[in-house]
């Protein structure tokens, strides 16, 4: 048998040490994933997200300028017909009242004197110790007094108005949904200062791009859903699409009116408005999270019996709601939608369903 160097034996000695102190590591964790089921494109309606509004919005302004010296609301508060909602400094107003009463007594004055001459100078015609002329004159000066105290009488009133507009009162009962100065803010003639909404009729506004008008136009009905109540739904209308695209957004502002809202909706909720959005051709429907590219083209990960498959797929068109594509991927197959990016195929995961939108909050 042959022997070993003792340089060797003292080199083999550590990694047999080694080797017999390594404890066995086994296979990695299986890595949690979020998953959900395809579903075809004709059982997921298009979905736009969008705000209940009142259909009648008010900006309600002083008819004449001053200073703001007092809101006596603050905006969300119910106000009914007649209330009282911010007041101008009544300075200025008082005066301009004052002054038109004092033109009003100064004109009744200069109207008695004109009378009594006008009086006085009949019966010295009638005794022909004046001329027609005088006469006339004096009876003209009577009437333009008389006009004079007609146009300072009118004055007082429009005068007594404009006090009396230092007010702002509300003409209708509403929800008070938008404040546009506060007090200490010195505000022109029509410039509004607060915002009113009728809370009888109420509508969903959303934005709608340029692909799907013809859609929103066909649909005849729409689901309106509130995110904060999700349980909740109503039937909807579409009762105004506007002719012209935002030059911001490139999108088209549309009201979608729900139909006997009931007391859970309230003016500014996040609403989802959902129509039929199905497209022909047997497309399926995954999140759009669940789409990746590693360089590779468009993939999905599918969860197969505890591990992860990579299927290449073919995108027909990026939606709402989701990522239509035209093959790779069955109805009611597992996709994952959240760390894709950091999966190799057959690895091990421990799937978790995740939670669909229309729950989320």
């Amino acid at each position: 048998m042959p022997r070993l160097h003792p340089s060797a034996l003292c080199l083999a000695l550590p990694l047999l040490l080694a080797a017999c102190g390594r404890p066995d590591a086994g296979p990695p964790a299986p890595r949690p994933v979020l998953v959900q089921a395809a579903a075809p494109s004709g059982q997921t309606a298009t979905v736009y997200t969008g705000e209940v509004r009142a259909r009648h919005e008010t900006d309600l302004a002083f008819r004449v300028g001053g200073k703001l010296v007092a809101r006596l609301v603050d905006a969300g508060a119910r106000v009914e017909r007649g209330t009282a909602l911010a007041r101008l400094d009544p300075a200025d107003l008082e005066l301009a009242a004052r002054s038109a009463r004092a033109q009003v007594a100064s004109a009744e004055s200069e109207l008695a004197t004109a009378e009594a001459e006008q009086g006085r100078y009949a019966d010295l015609l009638a005794k022909r110790f004046v001329s027609q002329a005088a006469y006339d004159a004096k009876n003209h000066a009577f009437r333009a007094a008389r006009a004079r105290l007609d146009q300072a009488l009118a004055q007082a009133a429009v005068s007594g108005n404009q006090a009396g507009y230092g007010t702002l009162v509300a003409d209708q009962a509403g929800v008070v949904t938008g404040v546009l100065a506060e007090a200490g803010q010195v505000v022109a003639a029509g410039q509004p200062v607060l915002r009113l909404a009728r809370p009888d009729e109420l509508e969903v506004a959303i934005a709608v791009p340029e692909s799907r008008l013809a859609e929103v136009k066909a649909n005849p009905a729409f689901t309106i859903g509130l995110w904060a109540r999700p349980e909740l739904q109503f039937r909807g209308s579409l009762r105004e699409l506007s002719p012209a695209a935002d030059p911001a957004t490139r999108t088209y502002a549309a009201r979608i009116r729900i139909a006997e809202p009931g007391p859970e909706v309230q003016i500014g909720m996040t609403a989802r408005v959902a129509l039929g959005g199905s497209v022909p051709g047997g497309a399926i429907v995954v999140p759009l999270t669940a789409v990746v590219d590693q360089g590779q083209g468009p993939a999905v990960w599918i969860v197969e019996g505890g591990k992860v498959k990579r299927r290449p797929v073919q995108v027909v068109r990026f939606r709402e709601d989701g990522a239509e594509l035209a093959g790779g991927v069955q109805p009611g197959e597992q996709v994952v939608v959240a760390g894709g990016l950091k999966l190799v195929p057959d690895q091990a995961v421990t799937p978790q369903t995740a939670t669909p939108p229309e729950q989320q909050k």
